[in-house]
């Protein structure tokens, strides 16, 4: 559909990355023509033209801008993308290499205020922040694969000092770091809450679909079939006033030497179910400063629930585009039956991209799939199965990657992207866009006279950047009732 000049210019001034490409916006004052996202100030409408092409923009008179560089973009390349992720591997090889956020700084070539915006808008996070995830997940790494001391590792991610370490890994992993290198040898540990953790909203998200074949909650105790790399396996959450008691089965597959041991393999999905590396403190801090106290009043710890897997993720994001959620609800257990694998006691272990790759598209229409909808979910679980869209190396991905490569996926758009970078891959700050509950949400909490159209939710969502991920979860939960 062509854009008129007043909805280019909108996107424009929103820095809308998903228009790059389809114009390119040349400003008459500067003589200077860029991408839709580009960040330089915005100019005058009267003072702007679009234009389909670089090549167009030239023969206009104008030049490239030297900060979003639209030619490199118009050619497949993008320089300084590139730089910062190349940047930011660099930390997770190595963060002992960057003793702090001056060092990052000096490495990546940019001023202090140009690297926070690219982090910002390609991670989704700061120097700092990056830093400390990089710290962290090399130390997990340690403890598993050597018998370093606890000191040693410390020092050798580049902790400033024991205590330091302790401190930061006990938060965003529920677990000491002596507890964690334990999960070595057991299949039983317990999880440490923040205080004020909001149990209510984790029960509802782990029972959602009262009659789900994968998971079943029962008042505190949940249990689920996740699949390991060694198989199918039974996973047990027993839900306390401030812990959570996990317990993991063998898996029913033949054992693979390679594997990590199962309790290794769970912790990840479990913190990803509670949320614990997402800073709900920030964006409830956040929300008060900008006079919006009630949309985290009463859950001011509430976090997202993520996929137990990528590829979990990715099918509820296509099934569920466009249908209400019952009926989504009804359409994944139909294909659980159909392509997963019974497991025991009622449950079953969901259907690997294999098995769903291999199904035919009237299979899916006896089970009132829409022809559509069943045509994208066998060819993007044969793109999975094949190896053409690598699900494993999203997580490694910047944001900005991870959403070029799946926008470019047939059958999955926006609304389908943004929902699986926040409740798959943990990106911070995603908005699905077009989805109800959150414009509902919007409407309710600033008292708007009718609910706003895409362009306007993206407006709107712009103030709580960079943690729109954790303010769509609030909105989704504004409108209902309080659970108990």
């Amino acid at each position: 559909m062509r854009m008129t000049p007043a909805a280019m210019y909108a996107r424009m001034l929103e820095s809308d990355a998903s228009c790059n490409g389809r114009f390119f916006t040349g400003v008459l004052t500067t003589g200077i023509y860029c991408l839709p996202s580009c960040t330089a100030r915005k100019p005058r409408p009267e003072n702007v033209r679009f234009f389909p092409t670089c090549e167009a923009a030239r023969a206009a008179g104008l030049r490239a801008c030297r900060k979003c560089h639209p030619d490199d973009f118009a050619r497949g390349a993008d320089p300084v993308l590139e730089d910062v992720e190349t940047l930011v591997a660099e930390m997770r090889a190595d963060p002992a290499a960057f003793p702090d956020t001056r060092s990052v700084v000096r490495r990546s070539g940019f001023g202090n205020t140009r690297l926070f915006e690219l982090l910002r808008q390609h991670f989704h996070g700061t120097p700092a922040d990056l830093l400390l995830h990089a710290r962290i997940n090399a130390s997990r790494r340690r403890l598993i694969e050597t018998d370093d001391g606890l000191l040693a590792i410390a020092d050798a991610v580049g902790f400033e000092s024991q205590s330091v370490f302790h401190e930061h890994f006990r938060r965003l992993n529920g677990l000491t770091p002596a507890a964690y290198r334990q999960l070595r040898e057991r299949s039983r540990f317990t999880l440490s809450l923040p205080p004020g953790y909001p149990l209510g909203y984790l029960r509802r998200a782990l029972g959602r679909d009262p009659q789900a074949l994968t998971e079943r909650l029962e008042g505190n105790h949940y249990t689920t079939v996740v699949r390991l790399t060694s198989g199918p396996a039974l996973l047990q959450l027993e839900i306390g006033a401030d812990s959570i008691q996990v317990e993991v089965g063998p898996a029913t597959g033949p054992a693979s030497s390679a594997g990590k041991p199962a309790a290794v393999a769970v912790h990840p999905i479990v913190i990803g179910l509670l949320g614990l590396q997402q800073d709900a403190a920030a964006f409830a801090r956040l929300a008060r400063k900008l006079g919006l106290g009630r949309l985290v009043a009463s859950r001011p710890e509430l976090r997202i629930a993520q996929t137990p897997s990528i590829y979990d993720g990715l099918l509820w994001a296509v099934i569920g585009q466009q249908i209400n959620f019952p009926f989504a609800c009804l359409l994944k257990r139909r294909l659980i039956q159909l392509a997963g694998m019974p497991f025991g006691d009622g449950l079953h272990a969901p259907p690997t991209p294999a098995a769903v790759a291999a199904l035919h598209a009237d299979q899916l229409l006896a089970l009132q799939f829409s022809r559509q909808k069943a045509d994208y979910v066998i060819s993007i679980s044969r793109q999975v199965s094949e190896g053409t869209l690598p699900l494993e190396s999203l997580p490694t991905m910047s944001a900005t990657r991870v959403e070029r490569t799946l926008l470019a996926i047939r059958g999955l758009g926006p609304w389908s992207v943004n929902y699986l970078m926040m409740r798959s891959l943990g990106f911070p700050d995603c908005v699905p866009l077009g989805d109800t509950g959150v414009t509902s949400g919007l409407q309710a909490v600033l008292e708007l006279e009718e609910r706003p159209d895409v362009a306007a939710t993206r407006r709107l969502m712009s103030i709580f950047s960079p943690y729109r991920s954790l303010a769509t979860a609030h909105l989704w939960q504004f409108n209902l009732p309080i659970p108990s």
